[in-house]
């Protein structure tokens, strides 16, 4: 692995840090709160993964998850530890990877790069692989049926749609914008 490339994946997991300093909205009937981080993992997948591929956006992932295992507070609430893999929202982190990854391929993938197209990416990506990971995990936490973890999710769906937007027009513009971009693709 090249300096330059630990350097993107570190910075893609400041990013993370970034977005998890920003206050939390929690949810009274559910125990994970929104968040802007998963706009993050989608960045990452989007930008990261095109530019160098998918193993380099879930390793930002990997990189963040360790830093925040290790104690730092760098999840929405000022959240940090181990601990955090023991609670409802463990499993919707841990999809952070696969989530990464997944968009990371499909974007690496592209031979054009155009906003419906990443739009798509990212709802596949940032989040259908998000909830097909944290929904069951939330269940099992909160000892209640996947459905009714399923239900309570939907409330996300509002912003995490949002957020695809947002992840979408930025990648779109960065690789448009960006000499680097376009140089990992030709």
């Amino acid at each position: 692995m090249k300096l330059v490339h630990l350097i993107y994946v570190s910075m893609f997991a400041a990013i993370m840090g970034v977005l998890g300093l920003l206050p939390p909205i929690p949810l009274g009937f559910s125990p994970v709160p929104i968040t802007l981080q998963t706009l993050g993992v989608m960045l990452a997948g989007s930008i990261l993964g095109a530019r160098l591929g998918p193993k380099y956006a879930a390793l930002s992932q990997v990189l963040f998850l360790l830093i925040v295992a290790t104690g730092m507070p760098l999840l929405s609430g000022g959240r940090g530890g181990i601990g955090v893999f023991l609670t409802p929202s463990a499993g919707f982190l841990i999809s952070w990877i696969a989530s990464a990854y997944v968009i990371g391929y499909l974007c690496q993938r592209l031979k054009t790069v155009v906003v419906w197209k990443m739009l798509l990416i990212n709802l596949v990506g940032g989040v259908f692989v998000v909830y097909l990971i944290g929904v069951p995990v939330q269940a099992m936490m909160m000892e209640i049926p996947v459905t009714q973890a399923a239900i309570y999710s939907l409330s996300f769906l509002p912003g995490d749609v949002l957020k695809v937007v947002g992840a979408s027009f930025i990648a779109v513009k960065l690789y448009h914008a960006a000499p680097f971009m376009k140089e990992a693709r030709a």
